[in-house]
């Protein structure tokens, strides 16, 4: 099967199967997948959570209306900004990139300026919405990497970050929950999946210039 027929396939699974888990590998190779992302800079100004805590996801479905994804799913992936980025979190990202290539800073010194510049020039807010795009920019990578595992999850913005944040002690590590996926296999009963997708038609989604 291809990869446009495995996201022909791809639906946001409102009932996952409880019974059945993804393998170790499997769940670390959907975390390879995530890792690998593009984001701004290559900063990755996020952290990424599995919870699988039984209790905690209770409650996490108690702070995302009750949704049934958050118990019945194989693992719940966290996606949380970090909310300190700062000219500390850039010079830990620019001494990775020097040890990784084996380089002095020096030798990318207007890269540096670069990256520096774009945290130091921005507001609190503008550094939120920042960072938040780069999540998305993982989740797709997340949702293609499923479904190109035959894996389902279920994309999720309907919760309160505050109460997520609480539940899972972020804001002591200076972080705060954006976007939510549960992974895993969906239900015989899941019903959005076994309707037909919806897109716009191409003539009007694409405009050749």
């Amino acid at each position: 099967m291809s990869l446009i027929e495995k996201l022909q396939k791809r639906a946001a699974i409102k009932s996952f199967d409880a019974t059945k888990k993804l393998t170790k590998a499997q769940l670390d190779q959907l975390l390879d997948a995530i890792q690998l992302a593009p984001s701004s800079l290559g900063l990755q100004a996020y952290r990424v959570l599995v919870v699988e805590d039984p209790e905690i996801r209770e409650k996490l479905r108690d702070a995302s209306h009750g949704q049934a994804q958050l118990t019945h799913s194989s693992q719940v992936i966290v996606f949380a900004i970090e909310k300190e980025l700062d000219k500390d979190f850039a010079d830990k990202y620019l001494d990775l990139i020097a040890t990784t290539r084996g380089i002095g800073r020096e030798h990318f010194a207007g890269f540096e300026q670069m990256v520096q510049g774009a945290i130091s020039s921005q507001t609190e807010e503008q550094k939120i919405n920042w960072s938040t795009k780069q999540v998305y920019l993982a989740l797709g990578v997340l949702l293609t990497a499923a479904a190109e595992m035959d894996i389902d999850a279920c994309p999720m913005e309907g919760f309160d970050a505050g109460k997520y944040d609480e539940i899972l002690g972020l804001k002591k590590l200076g972080l705060s929950a954006v976007l939510v996926a549960p992974v895993g296999y969906r239900s015989d009963e899941d019903v959005y999946s076994k309707m037909e997708k919806v897109r716009r038609p191409k003539e009007e989604l694409f405009i050749h210039i």
